[in-house]
């Protein structure tokens, strides 16, 4: 299974990525983890807003695989414990599917991704920094793999 994570910016902190890094190499080519970064439209006084998310959305469901389950990281979405999450990425492993999570730029994702998603996932109530989302995610998933695989990590 490859789980695709499409994340709204670029030029990230070298301990964004190192982070990131981090956690995705730990993750074996069976639950492998991919991101694909899409640049962050230009934001000011004189540009729309609202176009400029559109965009985002636009080359975000461009990068979507064919046949990916699509999975939008939304405050509003539904919160999982990490039991939750073990149990989703068992149902994905299972399903023969890959799976794809939407992570929007800072001013959220655009209305078409949100629609395009199957699923609807909360990190947080708490509005976290959008670089500071990709970690969180590569190590819940990593998190979630070693409780699967029963190795100690999480324990």
């Amino acid at each position: 299974m490859r789980i695709n994570l499409i994340a709204v910016g670029s030029k990230m902190p070298g301990w964004v990525e190192q982070g990131y890094k981090e956690y995705a190499r730990r993750l074996p080519s069976d639950f492998s983890l991919n991101l694909i970064e899409i640049p962050l439209s230009k934001r000011g006084k004189s540009i729309d807003l609202k176009r400029a998310i559109k965009k985002e959305g636009e080359l975000m469901l461009a990068a979507i695989p064919a046949g990916d389950h699509v999975i939008s990281l939304e405050v509003e979405g539904k919160a999982w414990t990490t039991d939750k999450l073990v149990q989703q990425a068992e149902h994905w492993r299972q399903s023969g599917r890959n799976v794809t999570l939407l992570v929007g730029g800072p001013d959220g994702l655009a209305p078409a991704c949100c629609e395009r998603a199957q699923q609807r996932w909360s990190l947080s109530a708490l509005t976290l920094p959008h670089p500071l989302v990709r970690i969180v995610i590569a190590e819940q998933l990593y998190r979630a793999w070693s409780i699967l695989h029963n190795h100690p990590y999480h324990r």
